[in-house]
């Protein structure tokens, strides 16, 4: 074979490789497809015990708040002699109530507006008590909002 010859082929079998040669870039659409599929198995697995976690931690927060809440009624009543009366509420915590004024009304006695329950609804507060006849009842009733229940639903109450 003459140089020029072998340098033909070379040139020729470069712009061959070169046109044969395809570049790959991005995913396929099976690949994309797999990638789906053990997404939602993984979040078959998984949603479950996230959501099972969520309602314990809105328990867990009702509990925490209705004890805080017992705290600040606890600290009414010192400066009070009583705690607020049913028709006051919660609300007689934050703003000196207007309804029969305590005279010895200090400050607000939470730092922030009463909440809401994990659920979105107001705690129900009775003075005198139906199950402390001597003191208060402070109660969320839970996930459905309805007194009773099981699991999410059963009430969280302040004397339990």
């Amino acid at each position: 074979m003459s140089s020029l010859t072998a340098h033909r082929s070379r040139r020729s079998s470069r712009f061959v490789g070169a046109s044969t040669r395809v570049r790959r870039s991005g995913f396929t659409l099976i690949e994309i497809l797999v990638v789906i599929v053990v997404i939602a198995i993984l979040a078959t697995l998984v949603a479950p015990n996230i959501f099972q976690h969520v309602g314990a931690a809105k328990d867990a927060t009702a509990k925490s708040q209705i004890e805080m809440l017992g705290a600040a009624l606890d600290a009414y009543r010192l400066d009070n002699g009583r705690y607020p009366s049913t028709e006051q509420g919660l609300g007689a915590l934050w703003e000196k109530p207007t309804l029969d004024p305590p005279e010895n009304w200090k400050a607000p006695y939470l730092r922030k507006p009463v909440p809401l329950d994990p659920w979105g609804r107001p705690y129900v507060y009775l003075f005198p008590g139906q199950a402390n006849a001597l003191g208060y009842d402070l109660v969320s009733y839970g996930a459905d909002g309805k007194a009773g229940g099981e699991g999410e639903d059963a009430d969280i109450t302040s004397w339990k």
